[in-house]
């Protein structure tokens, strides 16, 4: 009888089961896994918010599609539901980088609703206050044919530098570091710089200070080019922080950490020298204020800090636990 009363005070396998599975899910879960996850429910939290309206419901619909995505593929990888070693790895790096890449084609549906007011006045007045002057004016007088397609050549080779190091790096590294923080890093620039997009809108000198212009940038191969792509695919409300300054720069710290390994021993000094002018080339093109610049490059520093320490962490973490934080193709998932 008394066994019997102890027995009564014992947990079930049918109560302590479900319990136990879903705290062995949840510490499956990566740091990455989790910051995606807080971003897209950020989103889709500030599309909920939004007015009521045709666009509140697309982006509603998109934002909740992206969270499905993710939450889906973190069930089916990291609980163990698909193993396969080529699957497997491809659909969680489409889910976790993916959704994130993928979300800044939906803001620009997205920020004129969510925060329709614009501070291009208080990003311009806080140039002048901080720094007493504005480089898109200052630039005005240097502008001719060769030095807006320089600066315009360089403002679009922000996307090949991208895919130069997100591909290579997520499909094919076997260097669990070097992926991890690659990853970390520019996911966080990325989700940081979206909703911060939603604090603080603006549209840029281009068109805040379009009057304040002497000088019309000619119209070129590279500038006509990064014109299209602009007004085809932009957010166009999307300038503080700038990402055209903070991913480049985060690359280009990472390149010189790994600078003792292949290609980033040769690859860092040109990465670096593309950053530098990219950062140019965003004020050149009166894209971004000072302001928006700086921001980029403490964003990019924060990233590159919390990547490698993050990175730290959870390779110990992961040691306990026996799974891996990003599967390498080839490798299960668990």
């Amino acid at each position: 009888m008394a066994m019997d009363q102890r027995e009564l005070y014992l947990p079930q396998p049918s109560d302590a089961a479900p319990v136990s599975a879903v705290r062995r899910y949840l510490r499956e879960l990566a740091a990455h896994d989790w910051l995606v996850l807080v971003f897209l429910c950020v989103l889709l939290g500030a599309a909920l918010s939004a007015p009521a309206g045709e666009m509140r419901d697309v982006s509603v619909r998109r934002m909740g599609s992206l969270l499905t995505v993710l939450v889906a593929t973190l069930v089916i990888v990291r609980g163990g539901l698909l193993k396969h070693r080529f699957w497997a790895p491809l659909l969680y790096r489409l889910a976790i980088y993916g959704t994130v890449q993928l979300s800044y084609f939906f803001l620009a549906g997205l920020l004129p609703i969510v925060n329709p007011t614009t501070l291009d006045k208080e990003l311009y007045q806080l140039d002048m206050a901080l720094f007493g002057l504005e480089p898109a004016m200052v630039m005005d007088s240097w502008v001719t044919s060769i030095t807006t397609e320089w600066f315009a050549f360089f403002y679009f080779s922000y996307f090949f530098l991208l895919a130069l190091h997100v591909i290579p790096i997520l499909m094919f590294s076997r260097s669990r570091r070097l992926l991890s923080e690659f990853a970390f890093g520019m996911i966080t620039v990325v989700c940081v710089g979206h909703v911060v997009y939603m604090l603080v809108p603006g549209f840029g000198p281009y068109k805040a200070m379009a009057d304040s212009f002497r000088n019309t940038l000619p119209s070129g191969l590279w500038l006509d080019m990064v014109m299209q792509t602009v007004a085809s695919g932009g957010a166009q409300m999307d300038i503080f922080p700038s990402l055209h300054t903070a991913g480049p720069t985060f690359i280009a710290l990472l390149s010189f950490r790994h600078r003792d390994r292949m290609p980033f021993r040769y690859s860092w000094p040109v990465v670096a020298f593309f950053a530098i002018n990219i950062i140019f080339a965003t004020m050149f093109l009166r894209w971004h204020y000072l302001i928006d610049v700086v921001a980029g490059l403490f964003l990019a520093s924060v990233a590159y800090i919390a990547a490698v320490r993050v990175t730290t962490w959870e390779a110990k973490r992961r040691a306990q636990l026996g799974t891996p934080g990003w599967p390498l193709f080839g490798e299960s998932a668990r």
